[in-house]
């Protein structure tokens, strides 16, 4: 049952504030540096105005599409958000049925807190995506990959934007409260890294904090590189998309070394503050890749269905939700999920009536202009 008085996503947010502690909120919401990129994520999507046609629309507003091939019920999905069990005790479990019940594209972070093959489990007609990252040790990366065949994900998304790790300034000042809480589910967090077990296990015998040192290591490593995804790709038949692209330079490197899909992200603005909002940088990657297979997504800033819209007419095949997923999980697990889905799937059906377009192949650029491109006569 939905909200009472809610009617829009970002009207959740308020009811966070109730059912988590300050730090847990400051950790799902901060971004790095002076999160510049954070809020312009957000407020990019205004700078972005629509240009309905009218006595296009018909009776019925057909949003189904497909990504690699596959069917889904929205042209929306959710993002990568670890350590979910911090938000509501079923963690990622909820958000996959809910992504289930919704028909869409849930992307599973490397850092939830449940085995992956726990979630596949609770959601198998789900469409499961795995994120991981080009691991220093690629006996981790191989292990993700396997296990990722074996419990039927249908993607692996590479983030491909942290060499470093972001340093979070709202984390920072929520001190050593929020750091002992982070402590605690650390090694849950991190239970999927398994392979290299005289490493990990060394580093789990060692203490949680060494064992978080132990994953940035992995993580933040000058071991990637394009021949790093190349041998990825060698080693399955999954798609490969790389998440947190956000330059045509960059974009046409993962064209030549094939891969079959993009994320235009940055991180939720939690890496390199001060980049392009993605949906800004969105068009100069779509036309990079252009007359290629490869398909285009986005995140960041994703707030509501006329956002989604906005996304799609510049040329994304989906766009992914992140934090509002957190908002909805933390109020009221899988039912929170479900009623932000909702939201935006509803969103995205009216705006899509308004402007004319009556399925998601007639969204075109055509129905959109940035601000600084209009122009007022009299």
């Amino acid at each position: 049952m939905p909200t009472s008085g809610i009617s829009r996503v970002v009207d959740l947010e308020k009811f966070v504030g109730d059912k988590l502690p300050y730090f847990l909120i400051d950790y799902f919401a901060t971004g790095g540096g002076d999160e510049q990129t954070l809020v312009d994520s957000v407020n990019a999507f205004k700078r972005f105005r629509l240009k309905p046609r009218v006595l296009q629309s018909k009776s019925e507003t057909n949003i189904e599409t497909k990504t690699q091939g596959q069917s889904i019920c929205s042209p929306f999905g959710i993002a990568p958000t670890g350590f979910q069990s911090l938000a509501h005790p079923q963690g990622d479990v909820a958000t996959a049925k809910a992504a289930e019940k919704a028909g869409v594209i849930m992307i599973v972070s490397s850092w939830t807190c449940l085995r992956f093959e726990t979630i596949a489990s609770s959601a198998p007609s789900a469409v499961l995506w795995m994120q991981l990252y080009p691991y220093a040790d690629r006996r981790h990366t191989l292990n993700f990959i396997r296990r990722a065949e074996r419990s039927g994900f249908q993607a692996l998304v590479v983030t491909v934007d942290s060499p470093q790790i972001g340093i979070f300034a709202r984390s920072i000042r929520s001190g050593y409260e929020a750091q002992d809480q982070f402590d605690s589910v650390l090694p849950n967090g991190l239970l999927n890294l398994e392979a290299a077990p005289e490493e990990t296990e060394k580093a789990k015998a060692s203490g949680d904090k060494y064992l978080f040192q132990y994953l940035k290591q992995q993580i933040s490593s000058a071991a990637a590189d394009w021949n790093y995804i190349a041998w990825m790709k060698s080693q399955t038949k999954l798609p490969i998309i790389l998440k947190g692209i956000l330059t045509a330079e960059s974009a046409r490197e993962a064209v030549a070394v094939g891969v079959h899909g993009i994320i235009v992200s940055a991180h939720g603005g939690r890496q390199l503050d001060g980049v392009q909002a993605p949906i800004e940088a969105l068009p100069e990657i779509v036309d990079a890749v252009r007359g290629s297979k490869v398909e285009v997504y986005m995140d960041g800033g994703v707030r509501s269905g006329r956002d989604v819209f906005k996304a799609l007419a510049i040329g994304a095949k989906a766009v992914f939700i992140g934090r509002p997923i957190i908002w909805g999980l933390a109020h009221d697990g899988e039912n929170g999920v479900t009623e932000i889905l909702d939201m935006v799937r509803k969103e995205l059906v009216n705006t899509m009536a308004l402007c004319g377009c009556n399925k998601i192949e007639d969204i075109t650029r055509s129905y959109i202009r940035h601000q600084s491109e209009l122009t007022c006569k009299l």
